[in-house]
């Protein structure tokens, strides 16, 4: 897996770490608190850990010649608060990447002081996190996530896993059959937007080994977070149904949704039908009895999906729209179309649905919140109006509704035009990062300035909390260790923070080391947005992520400065001698990695452009030059803890039988290239991985540059309609093929990310 697993603590360490005492005399929630720093490898002379309720989150942690004595508002309180202590003392850090810890001296002297967070909440996770990252994680896994959750103040996580067998158990007690449940459901990494709506049975059936182990390790999940005083957010019933299910049905008010990138129409059940409330019912109450009730239950009816308007339904099956192409002019006229429609119609519709999706969950839930991510309301903006968006949740308590406002860094604003969301709870936050794809990019000058702007102004509402919502992990840890600090505070000057941060991710630290990352950050680290992952409604985080097209020699620049990080990454270089840490050689190579990535852009347009102006001599060099530099970056990005080899090894593990490990693989391929469907999917989650460089990009690329150059010898313009036809039938090949991989990390990775560097201009 892809971060370092749980430290195994033996009986003896454990004794010598954590105090007997103490041990005789915790309270569960106190245990759960110890057993999570025993995870991390919390080593000190004695840890005094004490649980204060307060109004607000906070702790405070003393360290006395190497004792800790620590107390806080809740279990998270306290494994935060002594994690921040100890990463202040240089001896703990956690990140995806792996972990240092560090036992603690009796030299070692520490006061915290009294910290609070202005945040009740600290949330976490997207639902399409689940398709992106996790479809192949164990429990060894999620372990390790949860620690970190606890580490970084996080204790209101999105909870989707193991809901396909309370799927599966009301489809039974609704009369289908294996067979038609077993094809009603996609395949494992494309359950989100199965359970959005966007999409059913793709890739079907469901594996009902993948249901059982994703059913037993949901049970290990929550038992974790509810013991460290976690909120987790559980699944509800949105009124998506089964196609089956809407065929047996005929008289229900079951809609046809329109058809999301390209794929079958799927169905919806207006919650005014009284098979919406006896359902969504039944859902949570068998969800509760086999995975206990929560306090929070994320109904998501409408993501990307317009809700329908008019009564017969018929504007849900025309209308466009969607993130790959909110905001174009086709998309938005066909909004404006639907919601030119009589407002009081439109109004009394939605405040309809919005009234009738929170008493469903109610009805099982009675003391429940019904969450529901904001991302619609700013991707979809032609419709979802001010006005709209009041309508919508006007029948609602407003202590009884959280938002989840998700795209503070896409769609700044919503909040405020919403005016705080007319009353209700709401969670202020960013998505970061989409698809798992993964440029080094982040803002952490905007999430400072950002943030408390969005606290101290007096318009700010029922904010609930904060919180970090990216659709794909392992990528950026710095984005996520800054952004979560910021959420508990003191707010430390970026210089300080990052003091502390590399003495404690390396092992020491240094002014020359602390300027280097300044430079790279102000290089990499000031894009709120990588805005370059659409152009031309084409996904892809670089130009050579994209699949292939002629048009790629107008390619825009890289947000951010090339330059500027480049002299970071040389610095940092300069610096690696005195710090010779795993971990500051994998944020060399993938700074180095994304400098690279760049300049192969560069390279790709320069030959697009010689080939297009019949320059083969000039094609010929670039596209050397191409194929040179994407082996290279490939075998850089193998020191990385991510690869293709990673992730369809995880995928091949989770199968029982050949032909399972087979399906896995290919699925796991699939979701990182082409997706699906005939809408502008393919590369959304593009990777920079070790493997998808030279075996999947690269290869892409020499079709599209061998017929331009033969075009360019013949004098006569590309064909570039039969180039593309060729390489989406070599994508299906190679997302089929069977083929396992493995990648060889560079003996000494510092030395060559400085030798591939060395070469680039």
């Amino acid at each position: 897996m892809p971060i370092l697993p749980p430290l195994r603590v033996t009986s003896l360490a454990l004794a010598l770490a954590l105090s007997s005492t103490a041990h005789a005399k915790d309270t569960p929630d106190v245990a759960a608190a110890r057993a999570a720093m025993a995870r991390l490898g919390v080593k000190a002379a004695q840890v005094d850990l004490s649980i204060r309720p307060a109004a607000h989150p906070t702790y405070r942690v003393r360290i006395r010649h190497g004792a800790i004595a620590a107390t806080g508002s809740s279990p998270i309180a306290l494994v935060h608060g002594v994690a921040q202590a100890l990463e202040a003392k240089g001896k703990l850090h956690l990140s995806w990447e792996g972990r240092r810890a560090v036992p603690l001296s009796r030299a070692d002297n520490f006061d915290s002081g009294e910290v609070s967070s202005p945040f009740d909440l600290r949330a976490y996770l997207n639902t399409c996190t689940y398709g992106y990252t996790t479809p192949w994680w164990n429990w060894a896994r999620w372990s390790s996530e949860i620690d970190w959750m606890a580490a970084h103040g996080v204790d209101t996580p999105l909870a989707m896993e193991g809901q396909e067998y309370v799927w599966r158990a009301l489809w039974r007690e609704e009369g289908m059959d294996e067979a038609a449940i077993g094809q009603s459901l996609s395949a494992a990494p494309f359950l989100p937007w199965q359970r959005m709506g966007n999409i059913a049975g793709y890739r079907a059936p469901l594996s009902p080994g993948w249901i059982e182990k994703k059913h037993q390790l949901q049970i290990k999940i929550l038992a974790r977070m509810r013991s460290l005083g976690m909120k987790p957010v559980l699944p509800a019933f949105a009124g998506y149904v089964p196609e089956g299910f809407a065929k047996a049905h005929p008289k229900a008010r079951i809609y046809k949704m329109r058809s999301w990138e390209g794929f079958p129409p799927t169905y919806w059940l207006d919650p005014s039908d009284p098979l919406f409330t006896r359902l969504a019912r039944r859902f949570i109450e068998i969800y509760n009895a086999t995975y206990g009730a929560g306090d929070y239950y994320l109904a998501d009816a409408f993501n990307e999906m317009v809700p329908p308007i008019a009564e017969d339904g018929s504007d849900a099956t025309n209308a466009q729209y969607g993130d790959s192409i909110a905001n174009t002019a086709a998309a938005n006229t066909q909004a404006e179309k639907v919601a030119a429609l009589p407002p009081a119609v439109r109004d009394a519709r939605l405040a309809a649905y919005g009234e009738k999706l929170y008493h469903s969950i109610t009805a099982a839930a009675p003391k429940a919140t019904w969450v529901m991510q904001g991302w619609l309301f700013g991707a979809d903006k032609a419709f979802w109006t001010p006005e709209a968006v009041r309508a919508f949740l006007s029948k609602v308590p407003d202590e009884k509704m959280l938002v989840l406002d998700i795209g503070n860094d896409r769609y700044p604003g919503i909040w405020q035009q919403t005016q705080a969301f007319y009353g209700k709870q709401w969670v202020y936050g960013y998505v970061h990062n989409y698809g798992g794809s993964n440029p080094a990019y982040g803002d952490l000058g905007f999430y400072k300035t950002n943030m408390a702007a969005a606290l101290n102004n007096p318009a700010k509402g029922h904010m609930a909390g904060f919180g970090l919502f990216p659709e794909g992990l392992h990528s950026n840890s710095i984005v996520y260790a800054y952004a979560y600090d910021l959420a508990w505070g003191p707010k430390r000057d970026l210089g300080e923070w990052l003091k502390t941060y590399t003495a404690a991710r390396y092992g020491s630290t240094s002014p020359a080391l602390v300027s280097a990352w300044q430079r790279a950050i102000s290089g990499a680290y000031q894009t709120r947005y990588w805005t370059p992952r659409w152009w031309n409604q084409m996904a892809g985080a670089y130009l050579f992520f994209k699949r292939p097209s002629a048009t790629g020699a107008d390619y825009p620049a890289a947000p951010g400065d090339p330059a500027a990080l480049r002299r970071g990454i040389e610095a940092m270089l300069a610096a690696a001698p005195a710090h010779p840490s795993p971990l500051f050689a994998k944020d060399i190579v993938d700074l180095t990695r994304h400098y690279a990535s760049m300049r192969l852009d560069d390279r790709l347009k320069t030959a697009l452009a010689a080939y297009k102006a019949d320059d083969v001599a000039g094609g010929d060099r670039a596209r050397a030059q191409i194929s040179d530099l994407a082996r290279r970056i490939d075998t850089l990005a193998a020191n990385q803890q991510e690869t293709l080899a990673t992730w369809v090894k995880d995928a091949r593990a989770y199968g029982d039988s050949p032909a399972e490990k087979a399906d896995y693989a290919t699925q796991a391929k699939a979701i990182v290239t082409i997706w699906g469907g005939t809408g502008h999917l393919s590369d959304y989650a593009s990777r920079a991985w070790s493997g998808l460089y030279a075996d999947y990009y690269l290869p892409r690329w020499q079709m599209m540059l061998e017929d331009a150059r033969a075009a360019a010898l013949a004098h006569k313009p590309l064909d570039e309609a039969a180039t593309i036809a060729h390489i989406r039938a070599w994508e299906e090949q190679w997302v089929a093929n069977g083929k396992d991989y493995a990648h060889a990390a560079p003996a000494d990775p510092v030395k060559a990310a400085a030798q591939l560097l060395k070469e680039l201009p």
